[in-house]
């Protein structure tokens, strides 16, 4: 057959198909594909786009309810759960009957319309060379479609492959190609999907969806909201749920609300009960008063069936940290008692010093004010300061109280220079000097309020909380 009739007869075909696309191409639809997590038991969860698997978990969207753009409830479950070799076959059949619904015809009119255009263009050349490479251009893009489009189509597409091979070998032919190689690429038919579909979600699925997760839920907080979700939903459908099922699962389900509910109420009373405790023997340093509280903790919840694993655990780690914050106090407590009489010489030895650093407080509110500081009292200063350095500076303070101990000197030191540069500010009528002298005067007394503090709390008997 001449390339020129087998390019016609090939766009014939391929219009014809392009029509019938065209003529039913469907709506945009924006909802997410609807897939199902199987579980090993043999149940399944409805799953409102793709789930995440993160780590031992899976996460999904669940729909609530049937409607469009439903309302909808974040679920969590073991992976170890899950029959992942039919949840995938699902998915897979899931997405190709989305993609068939909703999107097909449209790909496939617009590759019916880039071959045709192809094929247009080769029988309005006359060059041999370039009427072959268009040829081939438009069999490797017709090849390789049906793989990326769910094998939509694939018997037309099939079809006008055939046609274009022909086309192909008589355009060699006419080129005085004796031997060539179309490079042909695999043409595999789809596995077959094993897994069917399930049915539209309806009122009544979505609420039986709700209520096994419920009974799924790894944690006493998710099962209460899902039992609730699963009682107004029952309340919203009423109207077209059927009456007997509408009655028992109401009535099933508002008993279990209300028993999750009471337990809720029971661990809630008991966890304040024991914080009580805990707190009121936290105060005395009750270290064994303590941990018999974390055994009867423990009896407590196995009286009541252990059924509230998560709020059980968080109440014991308070208690733990209640018991680990009396032991440190209790250990700085007995550290302190064997520190006693050197922590007394350093009081002692401090006492003079620090009365005296005291006493210039006047002096420096007067210098960081601005106001009057005479000759004889930054005389008095200056002699104060090197009274205290030297005293303060022949003290050599226990390990504890070194930071404390040089923040105490870095103040009497701003202290002197405070004097220091007021004198010359005074001097020379220097307002910018005066104001130096200010910022001196105004951090010796900050780092000195801070290093009596800190002092006073080291030599002070910790006290219990």
């Amino acid at each position: 057959m001449h390339s020129w009739r087998l390019a016609g007869s090939l766009a014939a075909a391929l219009l014809l198909t392009c029509g019938r696309a065209a003529v039913r191409a469907a709506p945009s639809d924006d909802t997410a594909t609807l897939l199902r997590i199987f579980l090993t038991d043999g149940t399944s969860l409805v799953s409102y786009g793709e789930p995440a698997r993160v780590d031992d978990r899976v996460v999904f969207s669940m729909p609530t309810a049937s409607t469009p753009n439903p309302p909808l409830h974040l679920i969590n479950i073991a992976a170890d759960k899950v029959d992942w070799e039919r949840t995938n076959r699902y998915a897979a059949a899931a997405r190709t009957a989305h993609y068939l619904e909703t999107q097909a015809d449209l790909d496939y009119a617009e590759l019916s319309n880039r071959i045709a255009q192809a094929l247009n263009d080769l029988t309005g050349t006359g060059d041999p060379a370039r009427r072959l490479a268009l040829a081939q251009d438009a069999r490797k893009t017709l090849a390789a479609w049906p793989q990326d489009h769910y094998n939509y189509r694939q018997s037309e597409v099939r079809q006008m492959l055939s046609l274009l091979d022909e086309a192909i070998a008589d355009l060699r032919a006419s080129a005085g190609e004796s031997a060539f190689n179309l490079d042909l690429l695999a043409f595999v038919d789809p596995p077959a999907v094993t897994e069917p579909l399930a049915p539209p979600l309806t009122s009544q699925d979505a609420i039986e969806q709700v209520l096994l997760a419920a009974r799924l839920a790894d944690t006493a907080a998710e099962r209460t909201s899902l039992l609730g979700t699963a009682l107004a939903g029952l309340d919203r459908d009423r109207g077209v749920l059927p009456t007997e099922w509408l009655a028992a699962t109401r009535r099933d389900t508002k008993v279990r609300y209300d028993a999750q509910l009471l337990i809720d109420r029971t661990y809630q009373s008991m966890t304040k009960r024991f914080m009580a405790m805990a707190n009121l023997r936290a105060q005395t340093s009750d270290v064994r008063g303590l941990e018999r509280l974390v055994d009867r903790i423990h009896a407590r919840d196995r009286a009541l069936g252990g059924q509230r694993p998560e709020t059980v655990d968080a109440l014991i780690l308070a208690v733990q940290a209640k018991l680990d914050g009396v032991r440190k106090r209790q250990l700085a407590r007995d550290r302190w008692e064997l520190r006693a009489p050197v922590l007394r010489q350093y009081r002692v030895a401090m006492a003079t010093a620090m009365k005296r650093f005291v006493s210039l407080k006047p002096s420096l509110e007067s210098i960081k004010l601005l106001a009057s500081s005479p000759p004889s009292a930054l005389d008095r200063m200056e002699r104060a300061v090197a009274d205290i350095v030297k005293q303060v500076s022949a003290v050599r303070p226990p390990d504890e109280l070194r930071v404390a101990h040089a923040l105490l000197l870095s103040a009497v030191y701003l202290a002197g220079n405070a004097a220091h540069i007021r004198r010359e500010a005074t001097l020379a009528g220097d307002i910018a000097r005066a104001w130096d002298a200010s910022s001196a005067a105004a951090g010796a007394l900050v780092l000195g309020a801070r290093a009596r503090t800190d002092i006073q709390d080291l030599l002070r008997r910790p006290q219990p909380r």
